[in-house]
């Protein structure tokens, strides 16, 4: 059984159509985030940061849910290495960090996380026969890490 440092690719997991439309959907908090957190501006500071900390709430439980499918793949690929759960685990405990700072500092870190998992994953989906997710987690991953950065940048 090959694990998730083993260079033996496993058969490939299929893109289902269902994932891909909920992905681009689950990318609407993300962008309509940052774009209220520009448009209100220095207008409304309670209200600013009632919208920047909803989107790094909401940015928390994506990377952590980009953690979390390293659990999923370690459990039904029977992976003995403890390397998924260890990774698994990261971006879960980066997120809330990020969450307890402020604004400006913790969507950068948000974004930064993004683009992290995205990586690990571009590393690791080969070889757990997830290939075919990689185009749809760049999409995804550019968006969301693009629009926490703005939404830093107007904080």
């Amino acid at each position: 059984m090959p694990t998730a440092a083993s260079p033996q690719a496993l058969p490939p997991l299929p893109l289902h159509p269902i994932a891909q439309r909920l992905g681009h959907l689950g990318l609407l908090p993300f962008v309509l985030g940052a774009l209220l957190v520009w448009l209100i501006g220095d207008r409304n500071l309670e209200a600013h940061a009632f919208v920047a900390l909803g989107l790094s709430a909401y940015a928390a439980l994506v990377i952590s849910f980009l953690g979390g499918i390293y659990w999923g793949f370690a459990f039904v690929q029977h992976i003995e290495s403890p390397r998924p759960f260890v990774w698994g685990v990261v971006p879960s405990a980066v997120a809330w960090l990020a969450v307890m700072m402020p604004a400006y500092a913790g969507l950068a870190l948000h974004g930064a996380m993004l683009v992290v998992c995205y990586l690990v994953d571009r590393r690791l989906y080969p070889t757990l026969g997830a290939s075919a997710w990689l185009t749809l987690r760049f999409r995804l991953s550019a968006v969301a890490a693009l629009s926490c950065f703005l939404a830093a940048a107007g904080s």
